[in-house]
């Protein structure tokens, strides 16, 4: 409790401060003006483009699925059964007891002998808890606000490379989560440390590329640090703060600052306690607020039945030739469909890696199949989803799709972005339905940030060491990124978001591409153990 108490205070106090010297002109104001160009300049170097407008990362994101989902053998179709019964632990007393007793994992140097001996002595969490906090790092608030930001811009044909990405990354999710059990570290209290900076250092070093792991890893490290505070965080608090302002009427220049700092302390009270803490929580909220959400959708997309042809087949024409102003024709509203489902479901960034380690299991495939479920819960449903309940909601022309070609569309004279978007389509068919989604927001804000805090944290250990002195200045500048988000213009802090989520891929596909063959082994070991244990 000191420990809360003291990050709390030390937090708060230059906060506080800050906001008593900027009184003259909006605190919300003068934060997104400090910060839009810390924006741009990431935004244009990590989104640089090859050709038509097309930027190498997300070419490179796209094709990496689906070279992964060719050589796999389609393990988004053909494992996604075996997937639900290891999470419903059909397959644990496999898991439990191994091959002959003894799991087969790496000995590199840093590596500790059978990380994966004892499953009740290794590992933090549950199959059902790690893909709980992983799944909390993904459906957020890229599901409400991130699916109206792609439609506002690319009308209803988004929504189908939406889906077709969140196809094709359930492959480059398994990949990378196989990779992150496999290779991860345990340290003497039985803290799991995971993730692409550890396959990165570790597989790169048996390959004989040591040098190259170790820049990589170091890469990717600093840009996860920077993901958590940008799509994992600041993203996060924006939309919260969003929701919160329109529900209760608050029109302060300061107010965005404030809720952040609300939102702030919150989250900080949380994130102290670390994995099993994050777990213990997500594992409760997360399916309560998926579900609840669901079923709002369900609600809405059934009382207007009669349109639901008609919004799918414009997702499918339109996806081919789209009628959105400024979208940019094919390649533009393909483009919006991917990046917006890449940052939802962040497969081939890397970071669902991270929680996915800590999982209690001996077999390295068994928690990549677990993986491959998130984007086909996070783009596949919830996505589409919320994609036709805004798309049922605009049959009558609410507004126009495109809009100022910003994110911002006109409801009745009034702009409307991200979140308040979709606030807009549940207000026509659900009564009070700001209050429930404005607590869905805000609850899958602070899910996605508690999640992603644990990402960054273990990425800011694995440079600065596994000290509680740099434990605490993580979190001081995790919060402070809170209130940043709040404060600041959706435009700059979703762009700066953007940027480091997908900045991460360029590190991780380069450990993706030298490992894949140990996955495929990994993989073959656990279906034998399946095999043996039936015999």
């Amino acid at each position: 409790m000191k420990r809360i108490l003291l990050s709390i205070l030390v937090f708060t106090i230059p906060i506080i401060t800050f906001a008593q010297e900027t009184t003259e002109k909006g605190l919300d104001q003068k934060i997104d003006e400090a910060f839009q160009p810390v924006s741009d300049f990431f935004s244009s170097v990590i989104f640089f483009e090859v050709f038509s407008g097309a930027p190498f990362v997300i070419i490179l994101l796209v094709l990496s699925a689906l070279f992964f989902t060719i050589y796999f053998g389609f393990p988004n179709v053909r494992y996604f059964g075996r997937a639900i019964n290891v999470v419903r632990g059909k397959y644990d007393d496999v898991e439990r007891h191994g091959i002959q007793g003894k799991a087969e994992i790496n000995t590199v140097d840093g590596d500790i002998k059978d990380t994966i001996r004892d499953e009740s002595k290794e590992g933090e969490v549950s199959h059902f808890q790690a893909l709980a906090t992983a799944v909390s790092g993904t459906v957020g608030n890229g599901n409400i606000a991130g699916v109206a930001l792609a439609i506002a811009l690319g009308g209803p044909g988004a929504t189908f490379w939406m889906i077709i990405c969140g196809l094709l990354g359930m492959s480059t999710k398994f990949v990378e989560c196989t990779l992150g059990v496999q290779y991860r570290d345990v340290g003497e209290d039985g803290t799991v440390y995971g993730g692409p900076m550890y396959y990165l250092s570790k597989g790169l070093k048996e390959k004989g590329f040591a040098w190259v792991g170790k820049i990589t890893a170091v890469l990717f490290a600093i840009f996860c640090i920077g993901g958590s505070f940008g799509g994992g965080n600041a993203a996060q608090s924006n939309q919260a703060t969003i929701v919160l302002k329109e529900m209760f009427g608050l029109q302060s220049t300061g107010a965005g600052f404030w809720i952040g700092v609300i939102l702030a302390v919150l989250v900080g009270i949380i994130i102290i306690g670390g994995i099993k803490r994050i777990a213990s929580v997500t594992e409760k909220v997360v399916p309560f607020m998926a579900v609840m959400y669901v079923l709002a959708c369900i609600y809405i997309i059934f009382s207007n039945f009669s349109f639901v042809d008609d919004a799918l087949g414009m997702i499918v024409s339109e996806a081919f030739s789209p009628k959105a102003i400024g979208v940019g024709g094919l390649i533009g509203v393909l483009l919006v469909g991917f990046k917006r489902a890449a940052f939802s479901n962040e497969a081939g960034a890397g970071s669902a890696s991270i929680a996915h380690s800590a999982v209690k299991t001996k077999y390295a495939a068994s928690e990549g199949l677990v993986a491959l479920l998130e984007p086909f819960i996070d783009t596949v449903l919830i996505c589409t989803m919320t994609a036709l309940v805004i798309i049922i909601f605009n049959s009558g022309g609410a507004f126009e799709y495109g809009g100022d070609g910003t994110g911002v569309v006109f409801i009745d004279g009034l702009p409307y972005e991200g979140a308040g978007i979709t606030q807009m389509a549940f207000a026509e068919y659900i009564p009070y339905s700001d209050i429930f989604l404005t607590i869905a927001v805000v609850l899958f804000a602070v899910s996605t940030m508690i999640s992603w805090s644990y990402y960054g944290l273990q990425s800011w250990k694995f440079l600065f060491g596994r000290g509680k002195t740099a434990d605490l200045v993580y979190k001081i500048l995790f919060l402070t990124f809170v209130v940043i988000g709040a404060a600041a213009s959706m435009n700059s802090i979703w762009a700066f978001s953007d940027a480091m989520i997908f900045a991460m891929v360029f590190p991780n596909m380069v450990g993706l591409y030298f490992l894949f063959p140990v996955v495929k082994k990994q993989l073959t070991r656990y279906f034998t153990a399946i095999k043996e244990s039936r015999s």
